[in-house]
């Protein structure tokens, strides 16, 4: 079969096989280890490693060679994994003594060691089924997760559990499901530097409602207990304690302070530090850790009347002691070191990449939220990493650091890793695009909404209907200067639409006031602003025929998109609307409470933008897209939204994906989806 578009996106999982990622670099800056697939349509990722003074690739671990069988993975790995919507096989993740000559990853549930000076590997004798493997600083022990239990082992085997409760609903050492998918705290324990310790967490979920997801395909097979915070429903009990390696003991830490949730743990040479937030989110604390004792110490307190924004890579510490986080204050947010803000008003701050003698933290100008650099800070002075006019994202530290970046001219993501004396190439083997996208990105009306406008290449000025492809959600963002980010909308332009993005109200980039426009409201300032610029789309593009308006979306995007045709028929006349929420009330309680409050407190915002109440205001065509295996937005949200339209006597298309997850990994999902829409919006709008 000749390859088209969306069979090429669903075989290369939307074009990132080839591409390398996962970087690690040593401290002495010799070598750089990352993760990379043999090529394009490749999915089982291997272990490669480059040397910094010659630029040499060197591959250390393929995990074909070995005797594993790949797709075994445990229960607990695969929700690992849809956290953090990992669709490759073979090596997805590892991690690294103090020194990074030696690396652990688990295969088909087995641990494997990597010696990564001289490339020796081997499967180490530990019974298969564990997860989270990592390496002690020192190297000498191995430390994972079996079922609810953390163990450790010596690289010669000899388990032994350092921590483990006989009730199912108490395990030791894992991110629940709110820190994994709304913090993203994607681990449950931290080695002390010293390798005699390790911090963990005890996590308790016997309070959680426990929901059931079946496979209305499989009726013979059980349903998959999951247990849920839904908002305004308890959260799971999660306590820090520091557990001896030699004796198993375990010394609880006393974190002070009115907290529910424990966003962060840092532990180097200059302490142990951890985060903790109120409920409302409106308060956090950075405590400092005494291991010895279990002690705590307020050391920093940030309170905000919105919320307080977690934000990547802090609070962390440096070794003179001085903590090191980010705040929002006077408009936008700011890099704040021993408390004190460095970088000005006019830049966001997004992440900390790293903390020692300069600090590497992510930024943009707020006027273009588009643009992404990378940036250090050190004895007061700002310095401007890199200047790409695209996105980037970097790995390491000032003084050997390995840059992504892409542009809207270059048709892939471009990889180096910088020393102070060289700058080698790191090899991409993505395949290249079979669409070219032809796109604009303009700041548009007083208040500078970010939009991109996509069109065909076909060089005509004749009238195409319109299709609205928006994410609209906090945290994501969909106009960004990179060529490969529209891909699949540049596919839909192809077909004839001016495809149109729009990044409104409560994305990231824009400073505080813009993130804190959907505060109690998560429906109307996000459509207000589509509308805005719908209203001027012919101005912005001649060729937009608005008489013929379509949109879709997945996610919060689904959610944005059945919005659009219950609220203003008038101006959208047909909507795609994938795994969409569609009542906050069924969403979980750490992101949705940030904007809407506690409903068992106060219910009038979930009311007032549950997608339920308009069902009976549908006058125009809505598909409904839904996998029945997603525990993240579960299938209730769309089946329920079916149930309240069908009351109201609104006809409407639903396509249920048995088997399937939020994130749609199954390669004839992924192709076949794109064709289906396609022929839903052709048909209603062409």
């Amino acid at each position: 079969m000749s390859d088209t578009f969306p069979r090429q996106y669903a075989r290369t999982q939307r074009l990132s096989l080839g591409e390398p990622r996962s970087f690690t670099v040593a401290p002495d800056g010799s070598r750089v280890i990352f993760i990379r697939s043999h090529s394009g349509s490749d999915a089982v990722n291997t272990l490669w490693s480059l040397d910094t003074a010659t630029g040499i690739e060197r591959e250390l671990l393929d995990p074909r060679t070995l005797n594993t069988d790949l797709s075994e993975l445990t229960a607990a790995e695969l929700r690992q994994r849809e956290r953090a919507r990992e669709g490759a096989s073979g090596v997805t993740s590892y991690a690294c003594n103090r020194d990074v000559s030696l690396a652990v990853t688990v295969l088909g549930g087995s641990v494997v060691l990597i010696d990564l000076l001289n490339g020796d590997t081997k499967m180490l004798a530990i019974e298969p089924g564990v997860f989270d493997v990592r390496l002690s600083p020192d190297g000498t022990t191995i430390s994972y997760l079996r079922e609810t239990s953390l163990c450790i082992s010596s690289l010669a085997g000899n388990e032994r559990v350092l921590a483990s409760d006989p009730s199912e609903a108490i395990s030791w050492g894992n991110a629940e499901f709110i820190a994994a998918e709304e913090m993203g705290r994607f681990r449950g324990y931290w080695w002390s530097p010293d390798s005699q310790s390790i911090a963990a967490c005890r996590v308790d979920v016997s309070s959680i409602n426990v929901w059931h997801i079946a496979d209305p395909a499989h009726p013979e097979l059980p349903a998959t207990e999951h247990r849920y915070p839904a908002a305004g429903t308890p959260n799971a009990s999660v306590s820090l304690h520091i557990i001896s390696v030699a004796t198993a003991t375990a010394t609880p830490v006393e974190l002070s302070g009115n907290w529910e949730y424990l966003n962060t743990v840092s532990w180097n040479s200059a302490g142990l530090i951890a985060q903790t937030q109120t409920r409302n989110q409106k308060q956090i604390d950075i405590h400092s850790i005494d291991p010895g004792t279990g002690k705590a110490a307020i050391v920093f307190t940030d309170t905000d009347e919105a919320w307080v924004e977690l934000v990547p890579g802090v609070p962390a510490i440096q070794q003179d002691g001085i903590i090191v986080t980010c705040a929002d204050r006077d408009g936008s947010r700011r890099l704040l070191v021993n408390g004190s803000a460095v970088t000005p008003t006019t830049m966001q701050v997004r992440s900390v990449v790293s903390v020692g003698d300069s600090i590497m933290f992510m930024a943009n100008e707020i006027t273009t939220p588009w643009q992404l650099d990378a940036w250090a800070y050190r004895n007061g002075l700002l310095e401007q990493i890199t200047q790409s006019h695209g996105v980037v994202s970097v790995s390491g530290s000032r003084s050997c650091y390995v840059s992504r970046i892409s542009t809207l001219d270059t048709e892939r993501a471009q990889f180096a890793v910088h020393t102070p004396t060289a700058t080698h190439n790191i090899t991409s083997l993505t395949e290249t695009s079979l669409v070219q996208p032809n796109v604009r990105i303009m700041s548009v009306g007083p208040r500078g909404i970010p939009v991109a406008i996509l069109l065909p290449r076909d060089g005509l000025s004749t009238k195409l209907p319109v299709l609205f492809d928006p994410y609209g959600g906090p945290h994501a963002q969909r106009v960004v200067a990179s060529r490969a980010a529209y891909n699949s909308s540049q596919w839909f332009a192809d077909q004839g639409f001016v495809v149109v993005i729009v990044d409104n109200t409560g994305t990231p980039g824009k400073g505080s006031v813009w993130e804190r426009g959907v505060m109690h409201d998560l429906a109307q300032p996000v459509l207000d602003d589509q509308v805005e610029i719908l209203r001027d789309l012919n101005d912005l593009e001649p060729r937009a025929d608005t008489s013929r308006v379509g949109i879709r979306g997945w996610s919060f995007g689904g959610y944005l998109a059945a919005l659009a045709v219950l609220r203003r028929s008038d101006l959208f006349h047909a909507a795609v609307a994938g795994a969409p929420v569609t009542d906050w009330r069924l969403y979980d309680t750490h992101y949705t409470e940030r904007y809407l409050g506690n409903p068992a407190i106060d219910g009038s915002a979930y009311e007032a933008t549950s997608l339920f109440n308009d069902a009976e205001h549908l006058q125009q065509p809505l598909l409904l897209i839904h996998g029945l295996a997603d525990d993240n937005v579960v299938a209730a949200h769309t089946l329920q939204l079916s149930s309240a339209l069908l009351a109201a006597g609104k006809p409407h298309e639903v396509l249920p994906l048995s088997g399937v997850t939020h994130m749609t990994p199954q390669e004839v999902v992924a192709e076949n989806l794109l064709l289906h829409q396609l022929e839903f919006l052709q048909r209603h709008l062409c």
